[in-house]
């Protein structure tokens, strides 16, 4: 990386550091309702794997597929700050014209393909975005990001066997943050290093610190690069915290404060500033003006946007679903 894309790289991870933690703020002010999952803690991976992926070429992105705690994946992928949040505070301007909610952002024109609420439900959607990147011959592949606690889903097993069979065009990105919602991995899982675990499907796999970006960066690199080049399904396993809870009702009571503390050290936000400030690249100054300028965009714009924008209408309820037709109801078999 050159200075420029260092320092850009620190003011996007600082960015959606902000994203978050605005949402947990307005979730708090019962702006926000339903579901909401916050990535804060694990901003290197997205960050750094989509960085090194074909992006910014809006369709020929490569596909990009995630569970429901997906709102950095889709601003990374491209899609706009704004109809992200928008999308939470559940308004028709939405990524999903607010009918998805914090775990159904979506955005085609960017080759996001989606948040998934069901646990394991990305994994066969991959491997067919995949075989469609190889029926179609470009140099396109699937990014497939899961957590550790989806990998003992039935899906996640099929799908690693018909992606090696298949030898399809599919990087799987495990972002493995020690906990399904409250359960230790060591209380769920026989194999804990997940990038064993696909060593049955033969397929080429890796473990990497999750926490600093140009580690992320670095074996992101040689893995797309892998299945970009035509050899296959890659599964990469990246280390990694999140520090707040599964979800907003999670008071996090299954897990020490010590273990946080030791975990926040290693902030990636913190390790990838304090190294740039180590190579003269920029200032605490530099740093404090850049949250300042995130800050401003976020109430500004953002938020103001989103607070601003119009609820979806009553009379469109059925304008996105596959039946449009208000007097057209499915009949059960009790009422036939």
């Amino acid at each position: 990386m050159n200075d420029a894309d260092k320092k850009r790289l620190l003011k996007e991870m600082i960015f959606f550091r902000r994203f978050e933690d605005r949402t947990f703020e307005a979730y708090m002010e019962r702006k926000i309702g339903g579901f909401l999952h916050l990535y804060s803690g694990q901003e290197a991976v997205a960050t750094g794997v989509l960085e090194k992926a074909m992006l910014g070429k809006g369709t020929d992105n490569d596909y990009v597929i995630t569970g429901y705690r997906d709102h950095v994946h889709a601003l990374k992928a491209g899609a706009p700050a704004r109809e992200v949040m928008a999308e939470l505070y559940g308004k028709e301007t939405g990524s999903s014209r607010g009918r998805g909610g914090s775990m159904h952002i979506f955005d085609p024109s960017v080759n996001f393909m989606g948040g998934y609420a069901l646990v394991g439900q990305p994994f066969p959607l991959a491997a067919g975005l995949a075989m469609g990147c190889k029926h179609k011959g470009t140099k396109q592949i699937a990014i497939c990001f899961l957590g550790d606690g989806a990998n003992n889903q039935g899906t996640f097993h099929e799908t690693m066997n018909m992606a090696k069979v298949w030898n399809l065009p599919v990087l799987f990105v495990c972002e493995n943050n020690g906990y399904a919602i409250g359960t230790h991995i060591d209380r769920s899982t026989a194999v804990k290093d997940q990038y064993k675990r696909v060593c049955a499907y033969d397929m080429q796999a890796s473990q990497h610190d999750g926490m600093d970006i140009e580690t992320v960066m670095e074996a992101a690199e040689k893995a797309i690069d892998f299945v970009r080049s035509g050899k296959g399904p890659y599964f990469i396993e990246f280390m990694t915290y999140r520090f707040r809870g599964h979800s907003m009702s999670d008071a996090k009571g299954y897990r020490t404060r010590e273990e946080e503390i030791e975990w926040e050290k290693r902030d990636p936000i913190r390790i990838f500033s304090k190294r740039l400030i180590e190579q003269g690249l920029i200032t605490e100054v530099d740093i404090k003006a850049m949250e300042k300028d995130i800050d401003d965009e976020m109430e500004n714009d953002i938020i103001k946007f989103s607070e601003e924008s119009p609820e979806p209408k009553v009379e469109d309820l059925h304008k996105y679903v596959l039946d449009d037709d208000p007097d057209s109801r499915w009949i059960g078999p009790l009422q036939q």
